[in-house]
């Protein structure tokens, strides 16, 4: 942990010749693979490569691990609750490895980055036939074909900060909105996060390839991407040969591209410039929602944090914002019981709720992470205490989201219609620019497209409405009468 902290100087190294070696090829002839995946959007994409490869060698996929002759648990490290759930699933996978010996089962992502967790496997699971870590996805062919000659574990975990590998093959879930991965890693060393351990240093795609990715995916006929990255607003800071070209750059070019709509997650406020608020300004495709974590309203846990902005600062930062995009949405990620933390801080993220009037957040107790600084500190903050102020923020996240969601009620939104409802096959279900979700009925060959929708209802998190038409709304995509 101490070592990854020392960014190497090496430089990152771009492959775009991936492919299969032929030895490798029908490996998984008459074999199925199930791939259980936790975590953010970057291991749900990374997911898909890893289904890609699989497909290339060979197998088939399979939603039942009972069913499946391989089967990889795709984890994530960045709270202990996700961490238990893995070491959970494991056990019970224990009783599939007795009825069937050949099945090889793997441990992959996050979690595998940290010493502990495959010390811990090692130790204790030995059921567990492969360990490989975030930056070697692409050598899947070669530990596969290791762990099928061993009788031994084979853990391949690099502790090298990671290249950028192009050209890997990638099996999207639905063919309605897609990930993009821009860039890889975070420098940031948040003192509560453990993603700079387990994801390695930032390094950024080159535009060039992402821009191709991008139209190949409008060709396609792909309504909506989003662009993915642990700290999506530091892209290009690494490009020796391309100076000053940052994400604003990057969706100026993407906002002529044919595509509907067009996201980003997650970024960092530190980040957050003035070009790239004057391009997202423009609209066009860039939606009008952004997702900027504060963490704390607190300047002084902000400071312990190691967040490098205060609570001044990332106010500036949204008045800027809401300046140029009036009609801007903005949600939050926000951390409660963080170690010593008062009554007076937590109260001062509170108000600072108000004061930027957030219209939805994801809120959590301060799970500690071995091996970052925060788990040293010293917490006196007891857990009732800590469960208590989550539930008063939680109260004030929904009574802002309640209030954000009644003013669609009686307008005309624009609706990207992903599939049915959850709850009910005859309701179809999809999500406006501003990401709310809206349930309304229509025929199912609305599924894919973006329609336009009459809001009747408003719930606590979501939308109900009836259909108007089918069809874009001008030649830039733009959202009708939505309002904040």
């Amino acid at each position: 942990m101490k070592d990854a902290k020392k960014r190497g100087k090496e430089s990152v190294q771009y492959h775009n010749d991936f492919k299969i070696d032929e030895k490798y090829r029908g490996m998984g002839d008459n074999k199925k693979f199930y791939i259980r995946t936790y975590g953010c959007q970057m291991n749900e994409h990374d997911t898909e490569v890893m289904a890609g490869i699989f497909m290339a060698l060979g197998y088939e996929a399979t939603n039942t691990t009972e069913d499946a002759d391989v089967i990889l648990l795709n984890t994530c490290a960045i709270r202990e609750n996700a961490e238990n759930k893995v070491f959970g699933e494991l056990g019970h996978l224990k009783h599939l490895k007795r009825e069937k010996p050949e099945l090889l089962i793997g441990v992959c992502g996050c979690m595998s980055q940290e010493e502990s967790v495959v010390n811990k496997i090692l130790k204790t699971y030995h059921q567990v036939d492969m360990i490989f870590g975030t930056h070697n996805i692409h050598r899947i062919p070669n530990i596969l074909s290791d762990a099928y000659m061993s009788k031994a574990m084979v853990v391949e975990v690099w502790s090298k900060e990671g290249d950028v590998i192009e050209n890997l093959p990638k099996v999207r879930r639905g063919n309605i909105k897609a990930w993009v991965n821009i860039m890889y890693g975070c420098d940031k060393f948040c003192t509560y996060c453990i993603v700079p351990y387990t994801r390695g240093k930032e390094r950024s795609r080159r535009p060039e390839e992402i821009i191709q990715e991008v139209r190949h995916l409008a060709a396609q006929g792909y309504q909506e991407i989003t662009l993915l990255g642990q700290n999506v607003n530091a892209y290009g800071k690494d490009i020796e040969d391309l100076e000053n070209y940052g994400l604003g750059d990057l969706m100026d070019e993407l906002r002529k591209i044919d595509i509907p709509r067009i996201r980003f997650t997650t970024s960092h406020p530190r980040d957050f410039d003035d070009h790239l608020i004057e391009v997202l300004a423009k609209k066009g495709n860039l939606v009008e929602h952004i997702h900027l974590p504060v963490q704390s309203g607190s300047s002084d846990v902000l400071k312990i944090m190691a967040r490098k902005y205060t609570r001044e600062r990332f106010l500036e930062l949204v008045g800027k914002i809401k300046a140029a995009m009036p009609d801007v949405a903005l949600t939050t990620d926000i951390i409660v019981g963080y170690p010593n933390e008062t009554d007076e801080q937590f109260e001062e993220t509170l108000s600072l709720y108000r004061e930027v009037g957030f219209e939805s957040a994801f809120t959590y107790i301060y799970s500690p992470r071995e091996g970052t600084p925060a788990a040293k500190m010293n917490d006196n903050v007891p857990m009732e205490v800590k469960k208590e102020r989550l539930q008063r923020l939680n109260q004030m996240v929904n009574e802002y989201s309640k209030e954000a969601l009644k003013d669609y009620e009686g307008r005309i939104v624009e609706v990207l219609v992903e599939g049915e409802s959850k709850k009910n096959p005859e309701v179809l279900a999809g999500y406006t620019r501003r990401s709310k979700l809206v349930n309304f009925k229509a025929p199912k060959t609305a599924i894919g497209k973006i329609v336009k929708v009459k809001i009747t209802d408003a719930k606590s998190w979501s939308l109900s409405g009836e259909m108007v038409e089918e069809g874009r709304i001008g030649s830039e995509f733009q959202e009708v009468a939505e309002v904040k």
